[in-house]
């Protein structure tokens, strides 16, 4: 069985090792330059930059998906909500664990007043891609990402 709750400062490590398990599937492993200690004390510290929803095995009592996201504001639309990522460990894909956390953070959008929620998917990633049609998504064309890393 598997339950949804709010992540704790706890839970950072075992959901720093899902973050790491996200890179290698996306092969960008390399690319992964947070920590626990800053992931912790960015979603935990006085200002916290993120929320967590947690799915967890109540057999093994072990973190086995999550959620993570941060509320944007659009000038057009208001306050929406941004998922980051979910992520499920690869021994519970398919199992409906990626669906628990997304209705959750939708219940948590709905929540916290947002106009509604937005996020990234790859465009290789025909996994997921099906995943999210199953909720109505809208893809996007005509916008490219952009990124300055300091």
């Amino acid at each position: 069985m598997i339950s949804i709750r709010p992540g704790t400062r706890a839970d950072i490590p075992q959901a720093f090792d899902l973050v790491v398990e996200l890179a290698v599937y996306e092969k960008a492993a390399d690319q992964v330059t947070n920590s626990v200690e800053q992931m912790a004390e960015d979603g935990f510290g006085p200002n916290p930059l993120f929320g967590l929803l947690i799915a967890e095995d109540s057999d093994s009592q072990k973190i086995v998906g999550m959620s993570v996201y941060y509320f944007r504001y659009s000038t057009w639309k208001g306050k929406r909500l941004y998922l980051e990522d979910i992520i499920v460990t690869e021994a519970f894909r398919g199992y409906g664990v990626g669906k628990l956390l997304l209705d959750a953070t939708i219940e948590m959008a709905h929540e916290t007043n947002c106009t509604g929620m937005m996020w990234q998917v790859l465009d290789w990633n025909q996994p997921a891609i099906g995943f999210y049609q199953q909720f109505g998504t809208r893809f996007d064309d005509g916008w490219t990402n952009c990124h300055l890393d300091f």
